[in-house]
């Protein structure tokens, strides 16, 4: 399970605006706006990546990210992408509810230094403003590898979430001041989770989240 994460960006906001801005799903860095696990083995034939008819639907990864993963795993033999993707979703799960409630012991266990400090942060500013937040992940319709890197000593892999969130904020006073209580709004979000080849840590660190 991915156990830290950094640089966090997030640019789609939840909910309906009624007077006020609905909170992000995740804190912002800036003022700008499942399927079953698959490891590729050496020696399989490639699927081709233009083919009209080449069916996807099971696969962890999409086409374009086929040859990065190949290469990740000439490299790092211990590397699975479908336990990568069991890990990646939970990870999703687990930082944004940690954000939502406002657990910092969470947060500080996922987190490296400057996006610890990001979050809390955010928290802060929104209870400074007596704002509560009562989100929930209704759930991931699709979460897919979209792209592999690898430069040097380390790997980066994008991952594209497609997921259902029911937002909702309340004053104060507990008055819903955003969001609705009935619609789910859709999010569609790359996150780029990056670790360094060899490594005797087994966490890939969140580098970067932003719109899809």
């Amino acid at each position: 399970m991915i156990a830290a994460f950094l640089g966090m960006r997030l640019y789609s906001v939840l909910g309906k605006r009624t007077g006020h801005e609905q909170e992000p799903v995740l804190p912002r860095r800036d003022d700008r706006a499942a399927p079953s696990a698959v490891r590729l083995e050496d020696g399989e034939t490639p699927s081709s990546p233009t083919a009209a008819t080449a069916d996807t639907s099971g696969l962890v990864y999409e086409p374009a990210a086929e040859i990065g993963l190949r290469q990740l795993l000439a490299t790092d033999r211990s590397f699975d992408a479908g336990r990568f993707m069991e890990g990646a979703e939970a990870a999703y799960r687990m930082i944004s509810e940690a954000y939502w409630t406002g657990d910092r012991d969470t947060l500080r266990d996922l987190c490296d230094d400057d996006s610890y400090e990001a979050f809390v942060e955010a928290i802060e500013a929104r209870d400074a403003r007596g704002e509560k937040l009562e989100n929930r992940l209704v759930g991931i319709d699709a979460a897919k590898i979209t792209a592999v890197d690898l430069d040097r000593n380390e790997a980066r892999i994008t991952v594209r979430y497609q997921a259902d969130i029911s937002a909702v904020t309340r004053d104060a006073d507990g008055k819903m001041i955003a969001g609705s209580m009935t619609d789910a709004s859709h999010t569609d979000d790359l996150w780029t989770f990056r670790r360094t080849i060899g490594s005797n840590d087994p966490n890939w660190l969140l580098d970067e989240i932003e719109a899809a």
